[in-house]
């Protein structure tokens, strides 16, 4: 039997989901205590327009607040902390209770995907859900050790790993002779990319799996 093994962002929901919801929460509390109400709103135009670096920085200098390391810092703790307003993509829940139990393997801060985890409500499907920070911060993907936990916690006659990101996702499997699937979601962040690592099979979403794991 193959063990369907899934990495999160771009692959169960859209991260600019988690994105929104994030500057959402940011921009409820800087309207709290500085008087700017739009502070989210200008943060996801940012982020639309594909700025990814020092947009807290960017949007406090523009609403005339003095940006610290301080308050920098508190306001990407609230990010990554906070509850995120996000599901599932519609094409996957059919899928996660096709082949529940799956596992997953995840990088990112802890925090901010252990919230995303207990949001998708993952746990439901999913056993073991690895997520690499918590391994230690040397052992996030490529590193191999997150799959290889896997095999060591779901013997199986074969894995496959779907994901997102091919500049780093399709490494450690391949090297472990995993199959491995990318879901090319339309609005993910990683669309554009093209494969550095090719997988064996290019997916829009979870729900073209089904004949995939049919061939294998």
């Amino acid at each position: 039997m193959i063990c369907a093994v899934f990495d999160i962002d771009d692959t169960l929901y859209l991260e600019r989901d988690y994105v929104c919801s994030g500057f959402q929460t940011v921009g409820e509390w800087v309207a709290r205590w500085f008087q700017v109400a739009d502070f989210g709103e200008r943060c996801w135009c940012k982020f639309a327009a594909g700025q990814r670096r020092s947009i807290f920085d960017s949007v406090l200098g523009e609403c005339g607040i003095r940006s610290t390391p301080e308050l920098i810092s508190a306001l990407v703790s609230l990010y990554r902390t906070h509850v995120p307003r996000i599901a599932l993509a519609p094409d996957v829940l059919d899928v996660l209770n096709a082949f529940a139990p799956i596992a997953i393997i995840s990088d990112g801060p802890m925090v901010a995907q252990s919230r995303k985890v207990e949001a998708l409500r993952l746990a439901t499907y999913a056993s073991p859900i690895v997520l690499t920070e918590t391994l230690g911060p040397e052992f996030s993907k490529p590193h191999p050790a997150a799959f290889e936990y896997v095999m060591e916690q779901r013997p199986a006659d074969g894995y496959i790993y779907i994901a997102d990101n091919p500049l780093k996702d399709f490494t450690a499997p391949k090297q472990l002779r995993w199959f491995t699937a990318r879901i090319r979601r339309p609005g993910s962040l990683h669309y554009e990319l093209e494969n550095k690592v090719a997988p064996d099979f290019e997916l829009q979403e979870c729900s073209e799996l089904s004949g995939v794991l049919a061939q294998l």
